[in-house]
């Protein structure tokens, strides 16, 4: 059968596959430290334990996992950015703060774009356990993007379009 066998996790991974894997690694270490920051900004109950659930179960998690990929086939992982220091709400200027609204607003669209790209990746795949991969991986964001539209809704930050009520 050549070079693609029984085990897709011995066979080489296209240029393709490289490329987006090593991609999404560097977006993901950047973005955690972003949600740190978030999670710092946030006053929201729901909404911190919602950022901090998402950080630890989805976004390290694939981390972890292509990370595992990268090392597997020898590839040289991209750099990460450093972490930020927790601080206190009340230590960050007014003027300087995210707003709640905000931060689930920017949230939100980082599910949105994750899931665009999962399926990208999902498609230009050839081997399979890197589809299926993708594959969860954009299962697991459109539920954690169904979680946060709840809270939007529950605290009133959903800004919709004008309805067409005729």
């Amino acid at each position: 059968m050549g070079i693609l066998g029984d085990k897709p996790q011995d066979e080489p991974l296209h240029s393709g596959e490289v490329f987006n894997l090593w991609s999404h690694l560097y977006a993901t270490k950047a973005y955690l430290v972003t949600l740190q920051v978030l999670i710092n900004h946030t006053g929201d109950h729901d909404l911190k334990v919602f950022l901090e659930d998402l950080m630890e179960n989805c976004i390290q998690q694939e981390e972890q996992q292509t990370e595992a990929i990268l090392k597997t086939n020898g590839i040289r992982l991209p750099p990460a950015p450093p972490s930020r220091p927790d601080v206190q709400l009340e230590d960050i200027p007014a003027g300087a703060r995210f707003n709640d609204p905000e931060i689930a607003g920017l949230v939100q669209k980082e599910l949105m774009a994750g899931k665009i790209m999962n399926s990208y990746v999902m498609g230009i795949a050839a081997r399979e356990d890197i589809a299926q991969m993708y594959g969860e991986f954009h299962v697991q964001k459109a539920e954690y993007e169904e979680k946060l539209l709840k809270i939007t809704k529950d605290k009133g930050w959903l800004v919709l379009p004008p309805l067409n009520l005729k």
